[in-house]
């Protein structure tokens, strides 16, 4: 039995053992072990050069992608959601608004708040940017059956799921746990030169 996983610039193939059992294992090692965090880097690349297609940078495009995704909410809604700091939300619906990628109306029940709207007149240029990958990805779904394509909904649906379920549970972690947080090199350097100054 061979299970074969081909891309562009990588072939991964592994001959598996004879049973099922060993044949389900390798399947799994191979998917958790490398292809779904090759799958997530490309994905994190391929979004940054459609950001800088659209003249965007890579946060304001995922902004703007949950916007078309989830329909319009507040500002407030959409920091909550990413994470972001409202600051940093203020700066992206500016930029996004200066492109004429985002309108704002007044909220009609509450005035004090406004709803970020995607400009639907820009959709088409979006459109037009993921048109190549998105017919790429139609003509490979096409050599697969029904229940094979229902596996690849079901697989897609509920890991999107488990990625916004952790990255929630690490932003709490890291709010309610500051003392946790894993710094780099270059920032416990910096503490120990300041401790080495107070002292």
């Amino acid at each position: 039995m061979m299970l074969a996983f081909r891309s562009r610039d990588v072939t991964v193939c592994e001959r598996a053992p004879y049973t099922y059992v060993g044949y389900r294992t390798k399947c799994h090692l191979l998917i958790v072990g490398g292809l779904v965090r090759r799958h997530s880097t490309a994905a994190v690349l391929f979004n940054h050069a459609v950001a800088e297609r659209l003249g965007l940078g890579p946060t304001d495009h995922k902004c703007l992608d949950l916007l078309r995704e989830r329909g319009a909410m507040t500002g407030s809604e959409l920091a909550a959601i990413t994470g972001l700091t409202t600051g940093a939300i203020t700066g992206v619906v500016a930029r996004l608004e200066r492109t004429g990628y985002l309108r704002r109306e007044p909220d009609q029940h509450d005035g004090r708040k406004q709803i970020l709207y995607p400009a639907l007149e820009r959709v088409r240029v979006i459109q037009d940017v993921f048109d190549p990958i998105r017919k790429d990805v139609s003509a490979l779904l096409e050599g697969f059956d029904t229940h094979q394509l229902t596996a690849i909904a079901d697989f897609l649906a509920r890991s999107t799921d488990f990625a916004y379920r952790h990255a929630a549970l690490l932003r709490a972690q890291t709010l309610c746990e500051p003392e946790t947080r894993l710094q780099s090199p270059i920032n416990i350097n910096t503490q120990k030169q300041q401790m080495k100054v107070q002292r």
